[in-house]
């Protein structure tokens, strides 16, 4: 007998966008969005997510093939308004503490257009204890620092391969904050200068502002 998500099928998009983060805000706000550019707009893009600490959800929600229902509550038109969809656009979910040599070589996607980010209010912050060698580094800024290294140099430090950054960490200058920590991490590293040039060159680091309410599911209409 087929579950539930065998049963959904889901498009076989290209992967643009790495998502840093599975929690409920990203999976009922950013996700939610692209799910709905895909089917309205034609975006025809998959996301896929990274668990930024060593307990996550990357076993659930590889057990759901990425699919997970969201209910929206609020007004519509002045009326009460309530529904659910079925977000079909996450591509896996991996565990860089599990398989981290599987995270490395993602960074080798030439698709790949944007990076998303939400690590808590304390998961931009630079820990000079970290070591490019560490599998993965503790901080979210050195396994992003990692990654891009590795795609760095796969690509040659092609000015193409360069990536957008949406950082949703809710601290003031959020975009500005992570690069500085990247760049950081070059020097700690001592790594060739060229990286840190294509980083500041090639690499688009946004400040952002969100503002949505996530609560739990109404576990009554599970």
């Amino acid at each position: 007998m087929k579950t539930i998500a065998e049963k959904i099928a889901k498009p076989a998009y290209p992967v643009r966008i790495m998502q840093f983060g599975e929690g409920n805000f990203l999976r009922a706000f950013v996700d939610w969005m692209i799910d709905r550019l895909n089917e309205e707009a034609g975006f025809q893009t998959a996301v896929t997510v990274i668990q930024p600490i060593a307990a996550g959800l990357a076993e659930k929600i590889n057990a759901q093939k990425g699919l997970y229902t969201l209910f929206l509550n609020g007004l519509r038109e002045g009326k009460p308004h309530s529904e659910h969809r079925v977000v079909r656009c996450l591509d896996r979910c991996i565990d860089p503490y599990a398989n981290f040599q599987e995270y490395l070589s993602t960074a080798e996607n030439r698709d790949l257009r944007f990076v998303v980010s939400n690590t808590t209010e304390a998961g931009i912050a630079f820990n000079a204890d970290d070591r490019m060698t560490d599998a993965p580094p503790s901080s979210f800024p050195a396994k992003l620092a990692v990654w891009l290294h590795r795609r760095y140099s796969f690509f040659q430090g092609s000015a193409a391969s360069g990536l957008v950054f949406l950082p949703c960490e809710l601290i003031e200058d959020n975009g500005d904050k992570l690069k500085d920590c990247l760049l950081k991490y070059g020097d700690l590293w001592r790594l060739e200068k060229g990286f840190g040039q294509w980083i500041d060159r090639s690499c688009v680091f946004t400040n952002t502002l969100v503002d949505r309410i996530v609560t739990g599911y109404p576990k009554e209409r599970a």
